[in-house]
């Protein structure tokens, strides 16, 4: 079974403390987020294949990667760095942090345990089409050697996303767009190009309209790369798990997260898994890293699933 921390928080930046705790203990209690809150007990050590952490600052969070390889899991950690303005990033870790945060992970654990996210793509007043190309090729070129797959996608507008991005236009003074499929696969075209003249290979997160040649459909949650991992650290193991994706167009394999919406206070103007920022502050300042939950959930059953379904 392979763990996802977490696509729906940012648990390496600010949950660190509660996720080692968690680890020590060997597992942790996960609300559903879909259906009727029901709780389920999902396995940290026994039973776990590896990691997959999502974030956009591992500097908190580098003592729990120690202690997870100590004990022989493997984890890949999906790092988010874009190098947006702070109208559209405004509480983020700077970029040039990040970058150095990201050739410390690969030169500590390997460069297969590190994937550049460049994701969100948001193409707005202050990042037009152009900006992506040259700020693409700036951070591509600090992070070549470092990195081996930059993962990509274009900002999915859900409507709570459509509605945090309207409200952050008015008040920061910015315009933001869908760009036509055309646009979105030239600009596509260009990134594959830059990428590869640095040594990476482009991805495509769950977006297959906008696969061009020399980009690739992404596995963010990909157990063949936990594999070569794990053999790049001397203690080879086989990843078991099956081709599962999260939503259409995904290419990923099946994973149990242990994250909840609504807590992550980073603050970015397109986020999916926050409906407001105000929220997410309080929950995040409400947080107990003794809980079994990461956030001890309202209205969750109190019967239990079985361990480990989600």
């Amino acid at each position: 079974m392979i763990v996802s921390a977490s696509y729906r928080t940012d648990i390496p930046a600010f949950y660190g403390r509660w996720f080692l705790n968690r680890f020590r203990a060997g597992w942790a209690k996960v609300a559903n987020p879909y259906y009727g809150r029901q709780v389920s007990t999902i396995p940290l050590r026994a039973g776990v294949d590896g990691f997959v952490f999502w974030t956009r600052n591992v500097g908190p969070f580098t003592e729990a990667l120690a202690e997870i390889r100590r004990v022989g899991l493997p984890f890949v950690v999906q790092y988010t760095v874009t190098g947006y303005p702070r109208v559209l990033e405004s509480a983020v870790v700077d970029a040039e942090r990040s970058i150095a945060l990201i050739r410390d992970l690969a030169a500590t654990h390997g460069p297969r345990a590190v994937v550049w996210r460049y994701d969100p793509i948001l193409v707005t007043s202050v990042t037009p089409v152009e900006w992506h190309e040259a700020n693409f090729a700036r951070l591509a070129g600090e992070l070549a050697g470092a990195v081996d797959e930059v993962s990509v996608s274009f900002a999915t507008l859900y409507r709570k996303t459509e509605r945090n991005l309207a409200a952050a236009a008015r008040s920061r003074h910015f315009s933001w767009s869908d760009p036509p499929a055309e646009i979105k696969r030239s600009l596509m075209r260009r990134l594959a190009e830059l990428a590869a003249e640095r040594g990476m290979a482009l991805t495509v997160c769950s977006q297959p309209d906008s696969l061009v040649a020399g980009a690739e459909a992404a596995r963010c949650v990909d157990a063949r790369r936990l594999e070569n991992v794990a053999a790049g650290w001397g203690t080879p193991r086989a990843v078991k798990a099956r081709l599962k994706g999260n939503r259409p167009g995904c290419l990923c394999y099946e994973s149990r997260d242990i994250g909840e919406y609504d807590t992550c206070p980073h603050g970015c103007t397109y986020c999916y898994a926050v409906n407001t920022r105000t929220v997410a502050k309080h929950r995040f300042a409400a947080h107990d890293p003794e809980s079994e939950f990461l956030f001890s959930p309202p209205g969750a059953t109190a019967a239990e699933s079985s361990p480990g379904l989600l």
